[in-house]
């Protein structure tokens, strides 16, 4: 059971808020992460979403792909762990 998203093409302005809404309108969203720099701390433009399960995972990927938000289309994927990408 996979239930986590990569979300590549963030709007350098969204807050993780912002993701947690976008996201939360196709299920119950368990947690919202947007990746930074460590020295500047702005954002690198991807994060990860965790959705209650893998039913509500596939229903963002199906509607959230290539939709623009924040001014940019969103690029949504199941995410992979480190380990398993090649």
């Amino acid at each position: 059971m996979n239930n986590k998203l990569y979300v590549g093409n963030i709007s350098f302005q969204m807050e993780e808020n912002d993701l947690k809404d976008a996201f939360g309108a196709f299920g119950t969203v368990n947690s919202v992460k947007i990746i930074t720099d460590r020295d500047t701390g702005r954002s690198r433009g991807f994060g990860f979403v965790e959705m209650e399960n893998e039913d509500q995972a596939n229903d963002c990927v199906s509607n959230l792909d290539g939709k623009e938000v924040g001014g940019r289309a969103l690029r949504v994927n199941i995410a992979h762990d480190k380990n398993d990408r090649r």
